[in-house]
C-alpha cells in the first residue's frame, strides 16, 4: 500500500503543475484583453487639463472627471444613435431567431428531396466575403426604394446562415419520442416546432441572439455605405463623426468607445446563465 502511494504522488504532483499553467496561462490571457479595455476607460476618465500621453504611461487617471462624458451627450445627439442601434439590433435579433428556426426545423426533422443540397447550399453562403454582395444588395434596397431606412439595416440581418446551421444541428439533438409525444397530444408541425423544439433549443437561441446583437450593434461597413442621414446614423456611425480631423480629444473618442461596449456587456451578464447545457425535459413542461 505504502508502495502504491508513493507511485502516485509524482502523478498528483504533475496534475497540480499542468493546473498551475493552466492558471497562469489563463491569468496571461486575461491581461491581454482586459488591460486595453481598462485603458479605454482610464482615458475616457482624465481630466481635461491631464496629459494622457505621457511617458511612461499611466494606466490611471491622475484627476478623475466624468467631463469627457458629459461633453459626450451635449455635443452629440449620441441618445439619437444609441436609440436607432437599439432598434435595428433588436429587430434583426427577433427577426433572426424567428426565420432560421422557421428554415432549421425542416431542414432538421423533415424528410424531402433536395434537403441535403439546400443546406450545402445554405452552409456554403458563409464562405462569400459581405463586400462581394455589397453592391447588388446596395441596388436592391435602392429599387426597393428602402435606402436611408432603418429597415434597410435590420433586411441584411435578418437571417443567417450561421443561424440556420447552428439550430439546425441543436434540432437534430433533439430525441424524436418528444415530437411523437406531441403528435398524439394533436399538434400540428407548426405545434412541434413550437411547444419541442423551441424549448429545448433554448441555450442555442440565446447564443444565436447574442452573437446576431453584437454583430448588428457594432457593423460599420453596411450603414456607412446605405445612410446619408444623420438622423439614421448607428452608433458606430456617429462614434465615427467624434474623430473628425478639424477637432479630435481623444478622451471624447475612448468615452463613446465605453458607451459603446456597455450594452453589450450588459447584455452578456443578464444572459450568461442561460447559455448552458438544456435538459430534453424541458420541451415537455407540463
Amino acid at each position: 500500500m505504502a508502495r502504491h502511494q508513493i507511485r502516485a504522488a509524482p502523478a498528483k504532483d504533475r496534475i497540480t503543475l499542468r493546473s498551475l499553467l493552466q492558471l497562469l496561462m489563463l491569468i496571461l490571457l486575461a491581461l491581454v484583453v482586459l488591460v486595453p479595455l481598462l485603458w479605454l476607460v482610464s482615458t475616457s476618465l482624465k481630466g481635461p487639463a491631464e496629459d494622457i500621453f505621457t511617458s511612461p504611461p499611466a494606466l490611471l487617471p491622475a484627476q478623475p472627471s466624468l467631463d469627457a462624458y458629459g461633453r459626450l451627450f451635449q455635443d452629440n445627439p449620441l441618445g439619437q444613435y444609441l436609440l436607432n442601434s437599439t432598434i435595428v439590433s433588436l429587430v434583426a435579433v427577433v427577426a433572426n431567431l424567428l426565420f432560421c428556426s422557421l428554415a432549421a426545423y425542416p431542414l432538421a426533422r423533415m424528410q424531402f428531396a433536395g434537403r441535403g443540397l439546400v443546406l450545402a447550399l445554405v452552409v456554403a453562403t458563409i464562405l462569400i466575403p459581405f463586400q462581394v454582395v455589397m453592391i447588388p444588395l446596395y441596388l436592391l434596397m435602392v429599387q426597393l426604394g428602402l435606402r436611408n431606412t432603418l429597415l434597410a439595416l435590420v433586411i441584411p440581418q435578418a437571417a443567417t446562415a450561421f443561424g440556420l446551421y447552428l439550430l439546425r444541428q441543436s434540432f437534430l439533438g433533439v430525441p424524436v419520442e418528444l415530437e411523437e409525444a406531441a403528435r398524439i397530444d394533436g399538434c400540428s408541425k407548426l405545434g412541434e416546432w413550437w411547444n419541442v423544439m423551441i424549448p429545448a433549443a433554448r441555450a442555442d437561441l440565446i447564443t444565436l441572439a447574442m452573437f446576431v446583437f453584437i454583430g448588428t450593434w457594432s457593423d460599420f461597413l453596411w450603414p456607412l455605405v446605405i445612410l446619408d442621414d444623420p438622423n439614421l446614423f448607428t452608433l458606430p456611425l456617429g462614434l465615427q463623426q467624434l474623430a473628425s480631423s478639424f477637432s479630435l480629444d481623444w478622451r471624447i473618442v475612448a468615452a463613446g468607445s465605453v458607451v459603446s461596449i456597455l450594452p453589450v456587456l450588459i447584455l452578456f451578464v443578464l444572459l450568461q446563465r442561460f447559455i448552458l447545457p438544456t435538459a430534453s425535459g424541458d420541451a415537455v413542461k407540463g
